[in-house]
């Protein structure tokens, strides 16, 4: 939308920039709270070792720990019995993929039996947390009322309504602020040698939350580029100065171009790994200035703290100290996943401002959500934003009143990138080199960087049949 509301000249009505910030941060809010508890949490804990810990130190242990509305010894020891059905019946459910025992896990018993109650109940506030993307964006994740011009939800103004996002916001803050925040700190805890694993050299954000029309200055989430791990040298981003390298891409060979230049031709030959200074990826190669740059919620902090942000600063400063580990270990595999606690902490927040600020606008009798537009002969437009895996970007050309190109560089393409023509690697190549491994036929080590990240390969690379336009899905066994 934002690539062609650029591209056509269009300026989108207050209201509905507020609603777009409301609908990415209701989105930041769930994919986050997900990513920690049920894609992520498993590297760090050990839900088998929960069933040798003892409830009622579980429940001191959680009350120490956090202000969670549930707990108590009966409580725990209802959770411990629902895991031991589950090994009982060897299948674990969603606890099924994980090397449990490792030597690198290292959180005792009780810990693990706190992270697995909690688990659970991240999956019933996830469910409620996906109605505020459903309340102004009709499902979740994919809203269905932007549109370019603005948003098509006015009739959803309504008091009921605001009032239920309103109320949910405030439901899915409490569970933050209360539960997952102070879980992250306990399990960091445990885990400090790993704000020394899993780093990268450069971060790149577009940024996010525009607060006026003004972009990028308006920027709740500021734009920005910090290279060299220098957060006093951080810059402001320019998008001109992508491009894209293909050199070790199953893509026919050109030189590296900006997005508005590129283009997408798969070898026509069959497609195999080489190795050495061979091709062995459908991803492209982003690149700034030349250099590769990891994107997502520790790219935003960075940027956020090396410019001094009000809201997020404070609580970098405040996780730092409980921590006892200086800025160093933010560019760590431990780090990038505090940067996600962090920046959820202080969006959730954000997010009421705008609630009212859209309730204000309402009662002077503002609803306007969306403006007319005419399309061009031609032109050209970017949309530039950060969603919650990291920076996008869209690149379009108009001619005719038709799309002439149009060329996308998501978050995980950027994060999972290969070398390019000078050998320099991705972010998540450069973040595994030096990982200590326990155990070489359980790489749980590898894991917990990796998934660190967040990656989604179809959110980067699509392999369509080419006469019947299926995609292809592939197994590994």
């Amino acid at each position: 939308m934002r690539a062609v509301d650029n591209a056509v000249g269009v300026k989108i009505p207050n209201n509905a920039r507020i609603i777009r910030n409301l609908l990415m941060g209701a989105q930041f809010q769930h994919d986050h709270i997900v990513h920690f508890y049920h894609l992520h949490a498993l590297d760090w804990v050990d839900i088998v070792s929960a069933l040798k810990a003892d409830p009622k130190k579980t429940a001191a242990l959680a009350d120490n720990v956090s202000n969670a509305p549930w707990g108590g010894s009966v409580y725990f020891k209802n959770v411990q019995q629902r895991i031991q059905t589950l090994v009982d019946s060897g299948q674990l459910g969603p606890f099924a993929n994980a090397y449990w025992g490792h030597s690198a896990y290292k959180l005792p018993p009780e810990a693990n039996l706190m992270a697995a109650a909690h688990y659970i109940e991240a999956i019933r506030l996830q469910a409620r947390a996906a109605r505020m993307h459903a309340i102004f964006g009709g499902k979740n994740p994919h809203p269905q009322s932007l549109v370019v011009g603005g948003v098509t939800c006015v009739r959803d103004l309504t008091p009921d309504r605001i009032a239920e996002f309103l109320y949910i916001t405030k439901e899915t803050d409490d569970f933050v602020n209360n539960v997952y925040i102070p879980d992250l700190l306990a399990v960091a805890s445990f885990y400090k040698d790993w704000g020394a694993i899993g780093g990268t050299t450069n971060h790149l954000a577009w940024g996010e939350f525009p607060e006026s029309d003004k972009e990028p200055e308006s920027l709740y989430m500021p734009r920005g580029v910090v290279m060299n791990r220098n957060l006093a040298g951080v810059k402001m981003a320019n998008q001109a100065r992508v491009s894209e390298d293909v050199t070790r891409g199953w893509y026919e060979d050109g030189p590296a171009r900006h997005p508005y230049e590129g283009e997408t031709k798969p070898l026509q030959e069959n497609p195999q790994y080489r190795p050495g200074d061979g091709k062995y990826t459908w991803f492209k190669a982003p690149r700034y200035e030349g250099e590769p740059c990891e994107v997502g919620p520790l790219a935003r902090v960075l940027v956020a703290y090396a410019k001094g942000h009000k809201d997020i600063k404070p609580v970098v400063d405040n996780v730092l100290k409980t921590l006892g580990v200086d800025a160093n270990a933010l560019f760590s595999t431990l780090g990038r996943t505090a940067a996600r606690g962090i920046e959820t902490v202080a969006i959730g927040q954000q997010m009421r401002v705008w609630v009212m600020e859209l309730v204000e606008n309402i009662k002077a009798g503002d609803t306007q959500t969306y403006e007319p537009y005419k399309m061009p002969d031609s032109g050209m437009g970017v949309g530039l934003n950060d969603v919650p895996r990291g920076s996008l970007g869209h690149w379009v050309q108009i001619e005719n009143k038709k799309i002439k190109n149009y060329q996308y560089v998501v978050p995980s393409t950027w994060n999972l990138c290969p070398r390019d023509a000078n050998k320099k690697m991705g972010p998540v190549e450069e973040s595994l080199i030096g990982t200590p491994i326990a155990d070489p036929k359980r790489p749980l080590e590898v894991l917990r960087t990796v998934h660190s990240f967040d990656p989604c390969i179809a959110c980067g690379v699509h392999v369509i049949d080419p006469d019947s336009n299926e995609v292809y899905k592939i197994r590994a066994l």
